[in-house]
């Protein structure tokens, strides 16, 4: 990454310095980057399809068009199901590493549209707070939303419009969730696994308990009528359990 990065970035080298010369003891340090020095631009870019019948070729020639170098553009065919995207990260990282030794320059991540960045506003948000905490600037070339922003900026608005999507999209799962929980309740119909001990079988329990038998005697007769041990005795600790559920 270094060597390549060699022709992009003003990094201040002692005279004494060259190749195959080493450091010695005493040399002076270099002079310090004047702040009030323009600092160049560094864009990584980053090119996602989901399906390999899809193609690259227009978000990288949209890319290339945009001057960033062909060996500074990650791509991939992946879909946004998958966690883990191999290429995206290794971009993050270049982009990191670039802003490690040039922190004066501007690293900017690009991708041609928001959505190849990934599938949900929560994603969206963990993305944006990783730029943030680096110092990296965003860039989409197209889509609703094209042009740079910086979360140390005006862009800041941006990324906090990603947080506000994420909180809305956990709040909208969330009320879906109950709603279909309700419509199920009201078949009578109910989340969770079926009961082990049920109604009836509770209801014979207290009939032969009153007969004066044991639990350890009323358990083997007693069978699960649903579920993964439809067929089998429940436990005597279920049978025990029973009365807090229908009592």
């Amino acid at each position: 990454m270094v060597p390549r990065l060699r022709k992009s970035l003003r990094v201040p080298t002692p005279a004494d310095r060259g190749p195959g010369r080493p450091w010695r003891p005493g040399t002076p340090p270099p002079a310090p980057i004047d702040p009030d020095l323009p600092s160049a631009d560094i864009r990584i870019g980053y090119a996602r399809c989901s399906t390999l019948g899809q193609e690259l070729d227009s978000q990288l020639d949209a890319l290339g068009k945009h001057g960033i170098p062909r060996d500074k553009i990650f791509s991939e065919k992946i879909g946004t199901r998958v966690r883990v995207r191999p290429r995206f990260e290794e971009a993050l990282r270049a982009a990191r590493e670039v802003k490690a030794h040039a922190p004066h320059c501007r690293v900017i991540f690009t991708v041609y549209q928001m959505k190849r960045l990934g599938r949900g506003a929560a994603e969206l948000t963990a993305f944006a707070d990783h730029l943030t905490a680096h110092g990296l600037v965003l860039e989409m070339l197209a889509g609703p939303l094209p042009g740079i922003y910086d979360p140390t900026g005006p862009g800041k608005l941006l990324f906090a419009f990603f947080a506000a999507m994420a909180e809305t999209e956990r709040e909208n799962i969330r009320e879906s969730a109950l709603e279909g929980l309700d419509t199920a309740a009201g078949k009578g119909k109910h989340g969770g696994r079926p009961p082990v001990i049920t109604e009836d079988m509770f209801h014979t329990v207290l009939r032969r308990r009153a007969g004066g038998e044991s639990v350890e005697q009323i358990q083997p007769d007693l069978i699960i009528p649903t579920g993964k041990r439809k067929g089998q005795s429940p436990s005597v600790a279920s049978v025990n359990n029973a009365r807090d559920q229908y009592i």
